[in-house]
C-alpha cells in the first residue's frame, strides 16, 4: 500500500514494492514516487509504456527521415491465425510476402527501376483488443522508394528517392489479392494446407484478408509520426481499462462495442492471467523489424537513414534528387539512453520534474531498495518530511 499523500508518475506504473525513486519539491515538499523498470517481457505496464516511447523516438529521431509514412495493416483469415502463432516460418513468410508485394507496387507507381528498394518497419501483433488471441502485422512504409545512385567505379554512394503516387481503391484491392493467393500458395507448398484446402480458400467469396492502408501520415508531421509508431509498438492490454471490481471480479473496459454490444469482459483473476498468459511475445524475438533499405546490412542504410535531415525541400515535399551517406554522430543517443523524464515530456507534452503545485523543479531525493524503507514510506503514518 501506498501513502496517500505520495502519487505515482503517470504513464509509468510499477511495483513499489521492488524498489522505486523518490521526487520531491524542494519548495512546497511535493513528493511522487517512480517505479522501478522490471525488464519483464510482454506483460509489464511501466517497462511496456517506457519501449513504446522508446522506440517512436527513436525511429522519428534517427531512423525514419522527412517523408510521408503509410501505415499497412494485414490480418488473415482464422483459419491462418493457428499457424501464425505456432510456426515461426509462417509468420515470417507471410510478412516477406506482404512486403514484396508493396515494394512492387510502389516501384510501378513511382516509375522506378527493379534495383529500387522501399524502407519500412514491421510490428508484428498478437493480440487483439478483447484480450483476445489474434496475430496481424503493421508495417510502417516510407510512400516511396529509394534508388541508388552509381558514382565512382560503379559503385553506389548515394540514394534517390522516388515517392509513389496516390493509392487508388483498384490498387490496393489488387495488392490484397496478389497477398492472398501467394500467401495461400506458400501455406499448400509448405504443407501446412492441403492443395484441395487453398483451392477451396481461393474460392471463398469474403477471402478473410483485410489490408488497410487508409493511415498516411505526411513528410513533416513528426508529431503524428511519432503517435503513429507508439500505436504500432502499443502495449498488449491498457492498464486503465482493467478495474478490480472485487476479491472474485475484475472488469476490461473494450475500447469499442463488439457484434454483440459486448462492452465490458468480466473475469476471475484466474481467467484474466489465462487470458493474459497466452498473449506473452515468444523470448528472443524482435519486438519490430526492418525491410529494404532499413535492412541490418543494407549497404545503403546510412544514405537512407540521413536522406533529407539537413536540406529539406521548400515546398515541403520530398523530390527525386540523392542525398549523400553520412556517419551517424558519435553522440547520437541509443533507444536505451533515453532519459525516463524526456519520454514522459514527450508523451504527455510537460515536464514530469515539474512541480504540478507550484511550478517549481523537482529533484530525485532517494532511490528506495531495501525492504525497511519501502514498508517505513508505504505505512499510512509517514510523512514526506521523513
Amino acid at each position: 500500500m501506498v501513502c496517500p499523500r505520495f502519487s505515482l508518475v503517470p504513464g509509468f506504473p510499477g511495483i513499489l514494492a521492488y524498489g522505486f525513486a523518490r521526487a520531491r519539491c524542494p519548495d512546497c515538499g511535493h513528493d511522487f514516487l517512480v517505479a522501478f523498470s522490471c525488464k519483464g517481457r510482454g506483460l509489464c505496464p511501466s517497462c511496456n509504456a517506457r519501449r513504446m516511447a522508446e522506440t517512436a523516438a527513436h525511429l522519428v529521431d534517427h531512423v525514419i527521415p522527412p517523408l510521408p509514412v503509410r501505415q499497412w495493416v494485414l490480418s488473415v483469415p482464422k483459419r491462418l491465425r493457428w499457424y501464425l502463432e505456432r510456426e515461426p516460418r509462417a509468420i515470417s513468410a507471410v510478412l516477406h510476402i506482404l512486403l514484396r508485394v508493396i515494394e512492387a507496387h510502389l516501384r510501378r507507381s513511382s516509375a522506378a527501376s527493379s534495383h529500387a528498394r522501399l524502407k519500412a518497419v514491421s510490428f508484428i501483433h498478437r493480440f487483439g483488443a478483447s484480450l483476445n488471441r489474434h496475430v496481424h502485422y503493421h508495417c510502417c512504409v516510407i510512400d516511396g522508394v529509394f534508388e541508388p545512385v552509381e558514382e565512382a567505379d560503379d559503385v553506389p554512394q548515394s540514394v534517390r528517392f522516388r515517392p509513389a503516387a496516390e493509392l487508388t481503391p483498384e490498387a490496393l484491392a489488387a495488392i490484397t489479392e496478389q497477398v492472398r493467393v501467394r500467401v495461400l500458395r506458400w501455406f499448400a507448398r509448405s504443407g501446412l494446407i492441403e492443395p484441395d484446402d487453398v483451392r477451396e480458400m481461393l474460392a471463398w467469396e469474403n477471402s478473410g484478408f483485410s489490408l488497410d492502408a487508409a493511415v498516411r501520415v505526411g513528410a513533416h508531421d513528426r508529431a503524428g509520426l511519432e503517435r503513429l509508431l507508439r500505436y504500432c509498438a502499443r502495449p498488449t492490454f491498457a492498464l486503465e481499462r482493467l478495474e478490480r471490481l472485487d476479491d472474485e471480479r475484475v472488469v476490461y473496459r473494450l475500447p469499442k462495442p463488439q457484434r454483440d454490444g459486448t462492452t465490458a469482459l468480466t473475469l476471475t483473476p484466474l481467467e484474466l492471467i489465462d487470458h493474459l498468459a497466452a498473449l506473452i511475445p515468444p523470448p528472443r524475438r524482435h519486438r519490430h523489424r526492418y525491410h529494404g533499405v532499413l535492412a541490418p546490412n543494407a549497404p545503403l542504410r546510412a544514405a537512407a537513414i540521413a536522406f533529407g535531415r539537413e536540406v529539406a525541400d521548400a515546398t515541403g515535399s520530398p523530390t527525386a534528387v540523392s542525398s549523400p551517406p553520412q556517419a551517424p554522430a558519435s553522440n547520437a543517443r541509443s533507444p536505451a539512453r533515453y532519459l525516463w523524464a524526456m519520454l514522459l515530456a514527450r508523451l504527455f507534452e510537460s515536464l514530469p520534474l515539474v512541480c504540478p503545485n507550484c511550478g517549481a523543479n523537482m529533484r530525485i531525493i532517494a532511490f528506495i531498495t531495501k525492504a525497511a524503507p519501502v514498508e517505513q514510506i508505504g505505512s499510512p503514518g509517514f510523512h514526506g518530511n521523513q
